[in-house]
């Protein structure tokens, strides 16, 4: 999270508005039979994706139209602004196919590529996690990544082994033969829970920008770190192949 940006307060304003939005676009079609479709990469997409991220879009427009937008559906303009807003309108698209909690909308703001804002909503609980410069909350109440140091004592989570390579499976596996218990498929879920201190580890691979960069600054604001997978500082600019 950049060290000397702070979000300010009508920006934060806009990305609770998206959420609280995107949530009303949600809702009516959880646990309901919808017509899924395929995307390029075979990742599923429904009409909540697509709605939830259309109204997003429409109100960053009409509030701070110079801003840059990422989303997951519909790609990226005005890549090169200063503030650039990164949704993902349904992060776990197959967790809310299946009816489950373990998925939410996730909304990062950058400010020249570094992100300043993370937010993780759930539609259906009504958890809203948000990690800002000043704080790390859920609900509105702060909140500290877990004080654990060893590894025999840590739970991990991964959204999807099918996920890692067969290099990054094998890595993935020997570390889960150390620990005290993993998890799978609970995708932004999992990013709160080790932010609330719930869970220890989460060990991701093959994820996106709008997969990550919502998370970060809510897990280093409780606390946490985030590294790639040889533990530097995780770098991961907007993609901009879309534009």
């Amino acid at each position: 999270m950049s060290a000397h940006t702070t979000c300010p307060p009508e920006f934060l304003a806009l990305a609770h508005a998206m959420a609280d939005a995107a949530a009303e676009a949600i809702r009516p079609w959880f646990r309901k039979r919808i017509a899924v479709d395929a995307k390029a990469d075979a990742s599923p997409v429904t009409i909540a994706d697509r709605n939830a991220e259309t109204v997003m879009r429409g109100m960053i427009e009409t509030a701070f139209p110079e801003h840059g937008i990422r989303g997951e559906e519909f790609g990226v303009c005005r890549s090169d602004a200063d503030w650039i807003w990164v949704l993902d309108p349904i992060d776990g698209t197959k967790s809310f196919l299946s009816g489950s909690f373990a998925f939410g909308t996730q909304i990062a703001l950058l400010h020249r590529g570094e992100p300043v804002l993370g937010l993780i909503n759930q539609p259906i609980t009504g958890e809203r996690w948000l990690g800002t410069d000043a704080a790390a909350t859920l609900n509105g109440e702060p909140i500290r990544t877990s004080d654990k140091t060893g590894l025999a004592e840590a739970i991990l989570y991964t959204s999807a082994p099918e996920q890692f390579d067969r290099v990054g499976h094998d890595r993935f596996a020997a570390l889960a033969a150390k620990v005290s218990f993993s998890r799978f498929s609970h995708d932004c879920y999992a990013a709160g829970m080790l932010a609330l201190g719930g869970i220890d580890l989460l060990v991701e691979s093959n994820v996106f920008d709008y997969d990550i960069l919502p998370q970060m600054p809510i897990v280093e604001a409780a606390g946490g770190i985030v590294t790639d997978w040889r533990g530097g500082r995780l770098s991961m600019p907007v993609d901009t192949r879309l534009c």
